[in-house]
């Protein structure tokens, strides 16, 4: 069992725009995925990458752009999208506020 609130999670910064915390995973109880949340800053992105394991996203905050196999999708709060295992994509902010997004993938998909 496990309880907590995103504001007592640990942050690691992935670049000077891209945050990352690890909200629930095998140290929490669950083996086999894990639940991350990710904060954008202005201008902030992940590079173009495509890897072997889906994932799914929730928009939580702000206003974000998914590209995903050579289109846009515009994502802001409440916006839900799976990308599959092996498609191009890459995820932006597109606002002037923060953009935050919950991204869940398999275990092996957290390095």
């Amino acid at each position: 069992m496990f309880v907590s609130h995103r504001d007592e999670i640990e942050k690691k910064n992935i670049t000077e725009k891209v945050i990352k915390q690890v909200l629930i995973g095998p140290e929490q109880g669950w083996e086999d995925y894990v639940m991350r949340m990710f904060t954008l800053e202005k201008e902030g992105k992940a590079p173009h990458h495509s890897h072997p394991w889906q994932h799914i996203i929730f928009a939580v905050e702000g206003r974000g752009n998914l590209f995903m196999d050579g289109k846009d999708y515009p994502l802001e709060s409440g916006s839900v999208a799976y990308v599959p295992d092996g498609i191009d994509h890459q995820i932006s902010n597109a606002g002037e506020e923060q953009f935050v997004f919950i991204c869940i993938v398999p275990k092996r998909g957290d390095a």
